[in-house]
């Protein structure tokens, strides 16, 4: 309190002692220092949670790097987490390296940010290069609390009609398998997949087998690697634009680039979650929670208030 004070009051002071620009540059410096402290708690939290949680740390593997996306004029590494502002962040990094040919993200068809030869990845490096940017490059990710990204995945791939590729991939699959007596349409088309089927598929021991999580619902952990690359942020979905300005601060973008504000209005919210979890019975809701439990641990979220496994 007494530190707090003393800022306060150092603020206070250039209000009415200084120009109004310096006021403005001390707050400024203020909400930086804030925000530093806020990411270097994130990274030793993610640090404690490794060393507590990884016996041995293997070496990466080129397929382990498909995620992270390369922009060499600004020596950036970001780490996409589908469901975790990706597209944006996509729109974002097409702009930075893209020598003028984009200014404005929200410009940038979402299809087109996800088309894979416009940005890339670590993975296309040779093992030298992909050494040097591991050291000297900054290194960022984003994340989300996991069941509120899992929500999200379910209702995006799964109850939006135009995803009729997911459908057919994933839900005639599912609703094969955790059905009983399912319908011939139901088990062509694969449209109606509820959440609880959903949840089965995931905790079938046959679905790791067959092949690993589509990235919509695979665990950060296992797509970004957390515990072998190590991050120099730890941007978090509830703190999206603050996080987002403050990496692009830090590599010195064009301040013309701005990370764009979301105006969606059907984004997947805490209490939305709870209502998904509602029908789910304690017994596999204990299991899901095991299955995402290092994200839970590694990225600082507590276990949701509506779960019933206590």
């Amino acid at each position: 309190p007494a530190a707090e004070d003393g800022a306060m009051r150092t603020a206070w002071q250039g209000k009415a002692g200084r120009s109004p620009l310096q006021a403005l540059y001390e707050s400024d410096q203020l909400e930086q220092s804030s925000l530093q402290a806020v990411h270097q708690q994130r990274r030793e939290l993610l640090s404690n949670v490794c060393s507590r949680y990884t016996r041995k740390r293997r070496l990466l593997r080129p397929d382990d790097l498909r995620h992270l996306v390369v922009d060499d004029t600004h020596g950036l590494l970001y780490c996409y987490v589908p469901k975790v502002a990706c597209t944006n962040w996509k729109r974002v990094m097409m702009v930075l390296t893209g020598q003028g040919k984009y200014r404005d993200p929200l410009e940038i068809p979402a299809n087109e940010a996800h088309v894979s030869s416009n940005l890339r990845t670590l993975s296309e490096y040779s093992i030298p290069e992909i050494n040097h940017r591991l050291r000297s490059y900054l290194k960022f990710i984003f994340v989300r609390e996991p069941f509120e990204r899992l929500v999200s995945a379910y209702r995006n791939k799964f109850t939006r009609s135009y995803n009729t590729a997911f459908h057919k991939r994933y839900g005639t699959k599912i609703i094969r398998r955790h059905r009983q007596e399912p319908s011939d349409r139901a088990l062509e088309r694969g449209d109606d997949v509820r959440f609880e089927e959903f949840v089965y598929y995931l905790l079938d021991p046959r679905t790791q087998r067959e092949e690993p999580f589509n990235e919509h619902w695979e665990r950060v952990h296992s797509l970004c690697h957390p515990c072998i690359v190590h991050y120099d942020v730890v941007g978090k979905y509830e703190t999206l634009v603050e996080d987002a300005n403050y990496i692009l601060q830090l590599v010195g973008a064009d301040t013309t680039v701005k990370f764009p504000s979301s105006s969606k209005t059907t984004r997947t919210t805490d209490d939305m979650t709870a209502q998904f979890f509602q029908d789910i019975s304690p017994f596999y809701q204990r299991r899901l929670f095991n299955l995402y439990k290092m994200d839970y641990l590694l990225f600082n979220y507590s276990i949701p208030s509506y779960l019933r496994i206590r």
